[in-house]
């Protein structure tokens, strides 16, 4: 790690510390709300796959933030639009702890969905845009290994302050990130690509739709459905398998919850800096793989320990596999659109994809509480389908970032053509 930040200045490691700040804490705000599924549905007399509903729309409505908030970052700026974002993911979280019923939490937790939907094309454009491009791989994983530190710190206070707090004092703490504001604001400087594009062109600043390669871009919301079925269908309603089929107490699931999140961070970093050597696809497919063979222990096990071993290692690949995905879709995006296009194809695979914990709950349902069976019939065949569409598809590692759209330098070869070279590639 000392060897990635040497020669780097104070104002890029204060941009990556903020971007991975602002992705760490809203992911602690939202997964807040998966270990106390079954209190709200206590409080509201209601059924866990009804309060499901309310992260469905949040996941759904995150295509409309990130396509919003990335417009406004790619025409005003990545740094104040990061704090406008983050602002208001953090009022939202706080107004969800105050929710008279079940219908109001459901409108806060979509609202909440669209701050969220922001976050991850914006600050990510902004890292990948300062840092040395020998560095992407590494930062990469760093950014994305925020969301499960967020899912840790959230595992955290759940252990230490739910039987203090309940679910409405857990979704007020979540008004702690707004506290980022004051560190951006005084630390981190705008992104160098953003301002030098600007100052050549000030409509290079606005998104333009019509050179975006449509083909690559379908293939990317076809792939982030799939990454996103693979991170939420093991993540989200695992705390509910492991309280209800397990009977385990909240320590206990905090517990293992922490321990399965230092596996995600350690993959995620881990993974993200090897891509940087052995090329993006072809670590996305070692990723997948690897969770193939993990997954009876972590969905099956009856043991404890065993359990805590399995969710270690299951998270350990899935977040591994994830730990590419900021610099990938940076990549590939247009230069005129980078605050656009890689939040906006990873948010609509969320959308796609947001049906999954009902399902999840659903199949738990049908089968008479038999969570394992609905966690592994999701994760199990779109660790397959990513593997996949990783050979099947193309990167554009090294990409240069200071190059215009209009040299057309740096642009990923179409799908076609990339589908014809993956044989040996790969």
């Amino acid at each position: 790690m000392a060897s990635v930040l040497s020669g780097w200045t104070r104002e890029q490691k204060n941009v990556v510390a903020a971007s991975f700040l602002g992705w760490t804490l809203d992911a602690f705000d939202f997964f807040l709300m998966v270990f106390v599924l079954k209190d709200i549905a206590a409080e509201f007399s209601t059924s866990v796959s009804s309060v499901t509903w309310a992260i469905l729309l949040t996941l759904a409505m995150r295509p409309v933030g990130a396509f919003i908030f990335g417009r406004a970052a790619d025409r005003w700026g990545r740094r104040p639009t990061l704090m406008v974002d983050i602002a208001l993911y953090s009022a939202l979280e706080f107004a969800s702890g105050f929710s008279p019923n079940l219908t109001v939490l459901i409108v806060l937790r979509a609202l909440y969905g669209v701050a969220m939907g922001g976050e991850w094309g914006v600050g990510a454009s902004l890292a990948m845009e300062t840092i040395p491009p020998k560095a992407r791989g590494f930062v990469s994983g760093l950014l994305q290994s925020g969301y499960p530190t967020g899912y840790f710190l959230a595992s955290i206070v759940y252990g230490v302050l739910f039987q203090y707090i309940g679910w409405r004092g857990m979704f007020m703490v979540g008004v702690l990130p707004a506290l980022l504001l004051l560190y951006i604001r005084r630390h981190v400087p705008e992104s160098p690509a953003f301002t030098n594009r600007a100052a050549a062109d000030s409509r290079s600043a606005k998104p333009r739709l019509a050179g975006i390669n449509w083909s690559l871009a379908i293939y990317a919301v076809v792939l982030m459905t799939a990454f996103n079925f693979y991170s939420h269908g093991t993540q989200d309603i695992y705390p509910t398998f492991l309280q209800v089929q397990h009977k385990l107490d909240p320590h206990t699931v905090s517990l293992i919850a922490v321990i399965y999140n230092l596996g995600a961070i350690c993959g995620g970093i881990l993974f993200g800096t090897l891509s940087e050597r052995y090329g993006r696809r072809r670590c996305m497919i070692i990723a997948c793989v690897l969770s193939i063979v993990v997954l009876p222990l972590w969905a099956f096990s009856t043991n404890l320990w065993l359990l805590a071993v399995g969710a270690f290692l299951m998270q350990f690949a899935v977040q591994g596999a994830w730990g590419i995905v900021p610099v990938h879709l940076n990549e590939l995006s247009p230069p005129h659109a980078r605050a656009t296009f890689p939040g906006f194809v990873y948010q609509l695979g969320n959308l796609f994809a947001s049906v999954n914990a009902p399902l999840q709950a659903g199949i738990a349902a049908h089968l008479a509480g038999n969570y394992a069976m609905a966690l592994a019939v999701v994760a199990g065949p779109v660790a397959v389908v990513i593997a996949v569409l990783a050979a099947l598809g193309t990167e554009a590692r090294g990409v240069d970032f200071s190059r215009s759209a209009e040299n057309g330098a740096g642009e990923p070869a179409p799908l076609g053509v990339a589908v014809g070279q993956a044989r040996s590639a790969l």
